[in-house]
């Protein structure tokens, strides 16, 4: 199988010839991985755009275009900067690397949940990438095009993330029509996406924390999950075979079965410290695909390669049988972590992720 007919399947919940694998990088840890692997940066492509050659490199069986906020994220080098919304980033130094956050949310004094522009997502331009994937590269590989920090995301990074959570209590019509504004740019965005041809359109909006719902399950299923299953719905009149992913950090097990009421498939990021990926496997292993698994909060950056050998192995032998699984680190693997550990989950994934799984 190649990479797109291996995830495409493990999304079917049947099993492919191995388990797909992906794994994201902050940007310093990619150019470390790059250094490591030797890797010739120079684009061959006529193309102005091309996959990163460290994805093609070690075997990643998606390849992700983004559109829209999250597309903001180390978007320049400057200390701070304003995207097209209006948010201004400023970057964070921690000494090994760096990271960026809304630092100016231009819309904290809206009053009218109508009364501000949103940038055009109906331009063809934004999209030149996606379509250059799905042509080059779309009989081979799963296509993802992201539209994540979709609506509650965006919601506080426009208008700062107290005032939001203020609003769901105190000023609840305002937060409908808010969000009913919000969806505009996702719904354009997505359906050009899917038009274009990607095999998966990923969503996200982080609503949990470590150890319980960012917001209540109550507050979560009146003002987010309609909107949600009015952009699914439109996605999938566009094309019914394309599949929906969803991106939401920290424990969301009181609302799991929402996403799959809507017509969420695949699950992502699954961090073990905050949500058991071998207790949704048996909950919702018919139902969802879970895209990530592997902790990267402990095992991957503070682990030996032995640790991270043994939890690849403990995510083959009980969440891989059946399909249902992508696995990758539970998020960008930042610059701390030792090279060797990346190397053991690719060679564990690859030398025991053949099906049918048989490990002791």
């Amino acid at each position: 199988m190649n990479s797109k007919e291996r995830v495409m399947t493990a999304i079917s919940g049947r099993e492919p010839d191995r388990v797909p694998i992906d794994v994201w990088y902050t940007p310093e840890m990619r150019d470390k991985m790059a250094d490591y692997l030797g890797i010739d940066e120079r684009n061959s492509s006529n193309s102005d755009y091309h996959p990163d050659p460290l994805q093609l490199k070690l075997e990643n069986d998606l390849l992700i275009t983004t559109v829209g906020p999250a597309a903001s994220y180390y978007l320049s080098d400057e200390d701070y900067y304003e995207d097209e919304w209006g948010i201004g980033w400023r970057k964070v130094n921690y000494g090994k690397g760096s990271y960026t956050e809304p630092h100016h949310h231009p819309l904290a004094e809206l009053e009218d949940p109508e009364g501000f522009s949103i940038p055009d997502f109906s331009r063809d331009d934004r999209y030149d990438e996606a379509r250059y994937l799905v042509e080059e590269f779309g009989d081979s590989h799963a296509i993802v095009g992201e539209i994540s920090c979709t609506i509650f995301e965006l919601s506080w990074y426009l208008r700062g993330f107290e005032r939001v959570l203020r609003d769901f209590h105190a000023n609840r019509d305002f937060v409908r029509g808010y969000f009913e504004r919000l969806k505009e740019w996702a719904k354009t965005a997505g359906k050009k996406l899917v038009d274009i041809g990607v095999d998966i359109i990923f969503l996200g909006d982080d609503v949990g924390t470590q150890d319980q719902m960012l917001i209540s399950p109550d507050t979560f299923r009146e003002f987010l999950k309609p909107v949600y299953a009015d952009l699914f719905e439109t996605f999938k009149r566009v094309n019914p075979d394309v599949k929906i992913a969803f991106h939401t950090d920290g424990n969301v097990m009181p609302i799991v079965e929402d996403y799959v009421e809507v017509g969420v498939d695949v699950l992502n990021p699954i961090q073990p410290q905050a949500l058991s990926p071998d207790e949704l496997k048996r909950k919702f292993g018919d139902e969802l695909t879970l895209w990530g698994s592997i902790d990267n909060q402990k095992t991957v950056p503070f682990g030996s390669p032995g640790d991270v050998r043994e939890e690849v192995t403990s995510r083959l032998k009980n969440v891989a049988p059946g399909g249902g699984l992508i696995l990758g680190p539970s998020h960008a693997v930042q610059p701390d972590v030792p090279v060797e550990n990346l190397m053991a989950f690719y060679e564990t994934a690859k030398e025991l992720g053949q099906y049918p799984i048989s490990i002791d």
